[in-house]
């Protein structure tokens, strides 16, 4: 179970992130339509007008969602077979499915509308849902082995201190939507002929740097907090990844953005977000512990009768 609701993490994520290699190659036509590549082949074929790498290359993306199902069935399998019987965990397991159904959807929609951006964008946010709900699953594992732990959530910290990390959690949520408008304006469209989005690189760029710049603010504010609370070793362990993660993604925004967004580090760059979002769901889970559910205590042996 625990293998499993790693892999959807990494599957999830792993996805968004070689759709920007998609983006960023101009591939996001290879396959014309949907859901087959070309009409009357579900394959790459010799056309005229689209080279065969660029074919291969977003042909190769639709092939990783099949991973991705897979991972989503084992997701569910593997937690309708825990005993006891944890709610919570199927209820996170079935989610995993939806978002693969969601996904090729909106997927089907980026096509038919000709890579228009706000549906790469929501293409892309859909991934950002369902990484976060991921993690929470492999949490929520964590929490069924912990001898049966999946009662009601008990606070390890303050409710204030909650407050900051679920304000600080919706911070990077806008930061991550900026940033896809960033991209909206930008060059990297997914193929040449693509309108972009009309704000501009620059006003979207100063937007998303706002927000960068709020969301660390909040950060320092949170530790300040956990320090004067006395937060737990493990909670501390998990605001350190999500001080790391974003301080190395505004480096790296930063860099990209001097050198004209070069693709590699377009790419890097959403790896990072993905890395952000999968730091934000551990630290928000880690807010709370799972109390033990009644089923999960042993009833007493019966007494022998002499």
């Amino acid at each position: 179970m625990r293998a499993v609701a790693i892999a959807a993490v990494v599957a999830q994520a792993g996805i968004a992130v070689t759709g920007s290699v998609v983006r960023v190659t101009g591939s996001g036509l290879g396959c014309p339509t949907w859901p087959e590549c070309f009409p009357g082949s579900l394959v790459p074929t010799p056309h005229p007008e689209v080279e065969p790498l660029t074919q291969w290359i977003e042909f190769g993306n639709r092939l990783l969602t099949g991973v991705v199902i897979l991972v989503a069935a084992a997701c569910v399998v593997a937690a309708w077979g825990v005993r006891p019987r944890s709610a919570r965990l199927v209820r996170l397991a079935w989610l995993q499915p939806v978002g693969v159904i969601l996904q090729a959807v909106v997927g089907g929609l980026v096509v038919r509308s000709q890579l228009v951006w706000w549906s790469v964008g929501l293409h892309f946010l859909l991934s950002v849902v369902f990484v976060w709900l991921a993690v929470q699953l492999v949490c929520a594992v964590r929490d069924a082995f912990d001898g049966g732990a999946d009662g009601p959530p008990i606070p390890v910290v303050p409710g204030p201190v909650r407050g900051l990390v679920a304000t600080s959690s919706v911070v990077l949520g806008l930061l991550v939507v900026a940033g896809t408008l960033v991209t909206a304006a930008g060059p990297h469209s997914g193929d040449s002929d693509v309108p972009r989005l009309e704000l501009g690189v620059q006003a979207t760029a100063q937007l998303h740097a706002d927000l960068v710049f709020a969301y660390l603010g909040l950060l320092v504010g949170l530790g300040f907090a956990l320090r004067a609370v006395g937060g737990p070793a493990e909670l501390w362990r998990r605001y350190t990844a999500v001080i790391a993660v974003a301080a190395a993604q505004g480096v790296l925004g930063g860099v990209q953005y001097a050198l004209g967004v070069p693709e590699v580090l377009v790419s890097l760059h959403v790896l990072g977000s993905m890395l952000a979002v999968v730091a934000a769901s551990a630290l928000w889970a880690g807010t709370v512990r799972r109390a033990r559910s009644e089923r999960a205590v042993p009833e007493p042996a019966p007494a022998e009768v002499m």
